[in-house]
């Protein structure tokens, strides 16, 4: 009797140890580093092929994801924006701590794909967010011409309160209903 249960352990211990080593030998974790950083959880190898999560990648690479259900399709657009941070009509990227007026300049072009809104948020180095400006396509000051196009913000007063890096961000919002995706950031220094 005790021998059957020390077979049946054994038997069952050998099933579990070999399912446990057959599973790591199909699959391995992919390390994915973008400018230094490495991402979470975004990669695996299956039979010697990676397979990337899109939406990380398309978030670190800035871009705007789409999902088609229906084709099982993801489409990445990723716009040229490029952004300047101006006090009069002098560029900065450092400023002093305290409160300061500027205004953000953004120069978009190779916007492959329709869009119905966007905004420019600055996060100071604890991570609160702060709009400084956002349009959407029922506003008159919303631009025409998706392809290529300029925004400048108003004159914008924000309190550096802390020294660190602020991120601004410029976001876009498909017109396929899907939330605000960044496109672009732009690091400013407070000291």
């Amino acid at each position: 009797m005790k021998w059957k249960k020390i077979a049946t352990m054994t038997l069952v211990l050998t099933l579990v140890c070999g399912t446990a080593v057959f599973a790591e030998s199909v699959s391995d974790n992919v390390r994915i580093v973008i400018n230094k950083k490495e991402l979470d959880d975004a990669g695996l190898i299956v039979d010697n092929k990676a397979y990337l999560a899109v939406s990380k990648f398309a978030g670190a690479m800035q871009a705007m994801l789409t999902w088609d259900n229906d084709t099982k399709k993801v489409t990445i657009y990723k716009p040229n924006v490029h952004m300047l941070t101006m006090k009069d009509s002098v560029p900065f990227q450092s400023v002093p701590k305290d409160k300061y007026k500027f205004f953000v300049y953004a120069q978009i072009d190779s916007l492959k794909t329709s869009i119905s809104a966007f905004k420019i948020t600055i996060t100071d180095p604890y991570g609160e967010a702060t709009l400084i400006d956002a349009r959407d396509s029922s506003d008159k000051n919303f631009p025409s011409d998706m392809d290529i196009f300029g925004i400048k913000t108003k004159d914008f007063t924000y309190d550096f309160k802390y020294a660190g890096t602020y991120v601004v961000r410029f976001l876009m919002k498909q017109d396929d209903g899907s939330g605000y995706q960044v496109v672009s950031e732009k690091v400013i220094t407070a000291k």
